[in-house]
């Protein structure tokens, strides 16, 4: 067999290919298992390695599994060049969320630019022994008409959050259930993510055992898993897609959008339900909260609990729920006449490479994932307005998040800074996600939510940056749609980066700049945990679909 030299180019594993080899010769040398073939046999030798994957693979054939490998000689390797492709344009076309201040984006929304605070007390469970009682709980829920029944009484509350709101988001892009049946199922797919998973089924099957492990659900191992969710919604749908989750703490939800958008973006996939879902309010999870001294517990007053930049702030308030977005190719939604609600631009990924929990002293990580994307999105800093702060309540955090902002963004004098935790919590993997839609909401409308109980801000603060207690009016939204009201909801544009403290991840993909005339505004959430930003812009072209007005609505989030 002739040596090969570090052959591997790309080494694809499918869990539905054809185990074809076995019926064609020629494909044999190709194989893992196969015969001869150079590639088999430099990359798994000739020994015990390689005739343990060929018992395999022939078992694989056996139960209709099989794994293909495609190997590649380094000089090709190194000759090889890789193929322009042209990215493709990704668009929001439906909003879904599950919150403690409603369950429809523009009831939540209402709700924020009404300075409605969601906390209050934990009613779910005896909570009087813990020196915090107060949470974004979600009081009012039902399944009905989203999640079966049987299912229902057995799955966490997360994975109830996840179906509901990713059905909701389907509704709210008008992709009906005939329509939903047009749509090649398999371009299509699902990635809800989840920091916590299902947290109470797999408590109360730890309490089961107890008495006997006849007593457990026996499901509660798969729905204790974190991609359990988007699994389930997937079967649901028929979807065979790029599915699973992503677990990044505070950022899961933003992982779970970009690399959603990447999907599309790459050509993986037209149709994408992405965001994130977590339901930690049961004992050992506001315990764990307890245990490192990071909740508030100002239990006399809910609602004046969270509060961001404040010098009185005592920590974070938990909270519950999920956030979803439909992410379209943007022909794709064009042709079904979907309704167009923003555009993804571009985003980045990076680590602070600091602390578990504490974001980097000089925000460094934050500020490099923030001039990365507005790289890969073709935006300058200065086109910068609006940021929907990560914000969470914490002493430490909140600075270093405002002045990573404030260096960044500082540069534009019209720009507004605000936190949707002051009135909804901590959602924890799902705070990206309903922070997204608060967002397109604050371009749709030309409204930017209020800071509840910003009273006392910190030294270091300018109140002039940050939104106060009232809403705002942000003309700049409106005056670049002023001649097309009817065309509100499609004009957004959106870069996101999510900078982690703690296991590095980085993501750099270009996106062409289009010309047009931008009157940008930004979304951020970073997380002390896992930060994590998102950046909107209102952008223009002269949209022919449109008779030449307001360009289609545009969304993009990493």
């Amino acid at each position: 067999m002739a040596a090969v030299v570090t052959p591997i180019c790309t080494w694809l594993v499918a869990a539905c290919l054809s185990a074809a080899c076995d019926a064609d010769e020629h494909k044999q040398k190709h194989c893992c298992a196969g015969g001869s073939g150079a590639g088999g046999g430099a990359m798994f030798g000739q020994g015990r390695e390689r005739r343990r994957l060929g018992a395999w693979r022939r078992g694989a054939a056996r139960s209709g599994m099989a794994m293909a490998v495609a190997l590649q000689a380094e000089r090709s390797v190194i000759e090889k060049k890789k193929p322009d492709i042209k990215q493709r344009r990704v668009v929001v076309t439906g909003m879904g969320v599950v919150t403690p201040l409603g369950h429809d984006p523009d009831v939540f929304y209402n709700n924020l630019l009404d300075g409605v605070s969601g906390i209050s007390e934990i009613e779910r469970f005896d909570c009087s022994n813990f020196p915090t009682r107060i949470a974004g709980e979600i009081k009012s829920f039902s399944t009905d008409g989203w999640v079966a029944p049987k299912l229902a009484k057995r799955m966490d509350k997360f994975m109830l959050y996840l179906i509901t709101a990713g059905k909701k988001a389907l509704e709210n892009g008008g992709l009906t259930e005939e329509l939903r049946n047009e749509l090649d199922k398999t371009r299509c797919g699902v990635l809800i993510g989840s920091a916590m998973g299902g947290m109470k089924v797999f408590n109360d099957a730890i309490e089961a055992l107890r008495v006997s492990y006849k007593k457990m659900n026996p499901f509660c191992v798969p729905f204790a898993t974190t991609n359990m969710g988007s699994a389930i919604l997937a079967m649901d749908l028929g979807w065979m897609g790029p599915n699973y989750s992503i677990s990044t703490a505070c950022a899961t939800s933003n992982f779970c959008i970009l690399n959603a958008a990447n999907h599309i973006r790459r050509g993986e996939a037209d149709v994408m339900l992405c965001g994130g879902s977590d339901a930690p309010l049961i004992p050992i999870g506001l315990g764990g909260f307890v245990a490192c001294r990071a909740l508030s517990q100002r239990n006399s007053d809910p609602t004046k609990a969270s509060r961001p930049w404040d010098m009185d702030r005592d920590g974070f308030v938990m909270g519950e729920g999920a956030g979803v977005l439909v992410l379209e190719e943007l022909e794709h939604a064009k042709e079904r006449g979907a309704k167009i609600y923003a555009e993804f631009l571009g985003g980045s990924f990076t680590c602070d490479a600091y602390h578990m929990t504490e974001p980097h002293p000089e925000g460094r990580g934050i500020t490099l994932c923030i001039e990365k994307a507005l790289d890969d999105a073709g935006v300058t800093r200065e086109e910068i307005n609006y940021v929907n702060a990560h914000a969470t309540s914490t002493q430490s955090g909140d600075l270093k998040e405002y002045e990573a902002i404030v260096r960044c963004f500082g540069q534009n004098p019209q720009l507004r800074v605000n936190s949707t935790k002051s009135m909804t919590g901590h959602l924890i993997g799902a705070a990206g996600g309903i922070e997204a839609v608060a967002s397109i909401q604050a371009i749709r409308t030309g409204w930017v939510h209020p800071n509840l109980n910003l009273e006392n801000p910190e030294d270091i603060v300018d109140v002039g940056v940050l939104v106060g207690p009232q809403k705002e009016r942000c003309e700049l939204f409106l005056d670049e749609l002023a001649f097309a009201p009817q065309e509100l909801q499609a004009a957004a544009a959106a870069v996101l980066a999510v900078s982690v403290p703690a296991g590095s991840a980085e993501t750099r993909t270009s996106i062409r700049r289009r010309p047009s005339t931008r009157s940008p505004i930004a979304i951020a959430c970073f997380a002390p945990a896992a930060s994590s930003e998102i950046r909107l812009a209102l952008e223009r072209t002269q949209a022919r679909e449109h008779g030449g007005g307001v360009s289609s609505a545009v969304v993009s989030t990493h």
